[in-house]
């Protein structure tokens, strides 16, 4: 049992939301739904990464409806069905310590942030031990980074994953 003020999180998924419409139908960037496109493309990721072993206990997503509806896609899939949170740190311009400070304090060896780019690949490489850079990261890219004992120190980037690579060819 973790005592408080100590994270249990061993390994770390950072997700970039899947494709998205260009325009809300209401106008605003929050509101953007995942496409049709989008959402069978990281359907089919999320699928085979579960077929390959992912499993998550919690979700983490910024409160923007395309990063929850690709954290609801990924949370169905896995046998599991983990609890997604909306955690404001997530949002456009991520924090990564406040991110970091939310995930320590959760009950959660495994654990998945879904977020928006640029800031996701500047999470992966911060979570590697790397601020000043940044990792590319395509619409509906999983990162995989073992953490070791926590966010403290520097992970291991594991493996990067993106929906066309999975895709099968005809």
């Amino acid at each position: 049992m973790a005592t408080i003020g100590t994270t249990m999180t061993s390994h770390l998924y950072i997700i970039r939301h899947a494709v998205a419409e260009d325009v809300a139908a209401d106008g605003t960037d929050g509101s953007r739904r995942l496409t049709p496109k989008g959402r069978r493309r990281f359907s089919r990721l999320a699928r085979r990464l579960v077929r390959c072993g992912i499993d998550i206990d919690l979700i983490a997503t910024s409160p923007l409806v395309r990063t929850r509806e690709t954290a609801d896609l990924l949370a169905a899939v896995l046998p599991n069905q983990p609890p997604v949170a909306v955690v404001e740190a997530l949002a456009p311009g991520s924090n990564w310590h406040a991110i970091a400070a939310w995930t320590q304090a959760q009950p959660a060896r495994r654990v998945a942030w879904v977020g928006h780019a640029p800031c996701v690949g500047r999470l992966v490489a911060r979570a590697i031990g790397d601020g000043t850079a940044s990792v590319a990261m395509d619409k509906g890219a999983v990162a995989s980074i073992s953490c070791g004992d926590g966010l403290e120190q520097a992970g291991v980037l594991e493996w990067l994953a993106v929906p066309d690579l999975m895709r099968r060819r005809k």
